[in-house]
């Protein structure tokens, strides 16, 4: 199993203050890379509104800056946006940012893309959220023409490329691996037809409808769409050993982690076809969140390895 370490500004408010200072940005990369993770995660929320914070939502960086700055204090540990919403962005200029990000991290780059869900955020960063699913397909397409580093052409809603070239090109040939997040059919279809990894939301509990996504609310149900994605792969002539499955851990990284039962669960979760776990850790101060990184990488990755 994978782990990836979502850095813990992202689990609400309440956060300590030390965990937006660059040194402890760039401590945690670094103690989760030698703790053993497999991954750093920045989510991506570039203008919510007051009302989704005052419900229980999140502050973020911007995820590809956060991985830059990632990228140049480790050596070893991928960079993952949980989620990039690529409605949000001009498809060309997305395509050098990520390239870039790439380049200069080595080949580490993983790119995690959903088509986002709070209408007020396209507005404000002046997406139609109406056509999130078009331009989220559009996106794909134009990221896929530019990484190859020959002229290419790729016509959009509000966008058209004619024998522009990115060059220098992502390290990983034909682009960095692209992990689809959300639960719905379309999102599986998607996966299926060009993605390397599936991000799905276990919605026990939440409003799946204000996420707007599709319910799965048990590790039963999971298991099914993992099997129906991986006959899918086959069906379409692909090998589902490529395909990534990535869900929240089921408990929270920090000190009073109940070890072994930490590792049932995870055990159950690979049962279902889980391959990757998103780690929360403390946010109640810098020593707090590297002290769990390490405990957890000590006690949890070890003994998975």
């Amino acid at each position: 199993m994978k782990f990836t370490a979502e850095y813990p500004i992202e689990r609400g408010a309440g956060y300590s203050a030390e965990l937006v200072e660059p040194g402890t940005v760039g401590a945690f990369a670094r103690t989760a890379e030698e703790a053993g993770f497999d991954a750093v995660s920045f989510s991506e929320h570039p203008a919510p509104s007051r009302k989704w914070h005052e419900a229980g939502g999140h502050d973020t960086f911007d995820p590809l800056a956060a991985l830059a700055f990632c990228a140049a204090v480790t050596t070893r540990i991928r960079l993952m946006t949980h989620l990039l919403v690529l409605p949000y962005h001009n498809p060309p200029q997305l395509a050098k940012t990520l390239a870039t990000v790439d380049v200069l991290s080595g080949g580490r780059l993983t790119l995690g893309a959903g088509t986002g869900y709070l209408r007020s955020e396209f507005a404000a960063v002046g997406a139609d959220f109406a056509r999130r699913n078009a331009l989220f397909d559009e996106a794909v397409a134009a990221l896929h023409a530019a990484w190859g580093g020959e002229p290419y052409h790729v016509e959009g809603a509000s966008f058209l490329a004619v024998d522009q070239v990115l060059r220098p090109r992502p390290v990983q040939q034909p682009g960095p691996p692209l992990w689809l997040g959300g639960n719905s059919p379309l999102t599986r279809r998607r996966v299926v037809r060009y993605g390397h990894g599936w991000s799905p939301l276990l919605t026990a509990g939440r409003a799946a409808a204000s996420l707007r996504t599709s319910s799965i609310d048990s590790l039963a149900q999971l298991a099914d769409a993992v099997d129906g994605l991986r006959a899918a792969f086959r069906a379409a002539g692909r090998d589902p050993a490529v395909l990534d499955v990535q869900v929240e851990a089921p408990t929270a990284a920090d000190a009073a982690l109940d070890v072994d039962a930490h590792l049932d669960e995870l055990d159950r979760y690979a049962k279902a076809g889980v391959t990757s776990v998103l780690v929360h850790t403390s946010a109640e101060s810098g020593a707090a969140a590297l002290d769990a990184l390490r405990h957890y990488g000590a006690q949890v990755i070890a003994a998975r390895r």
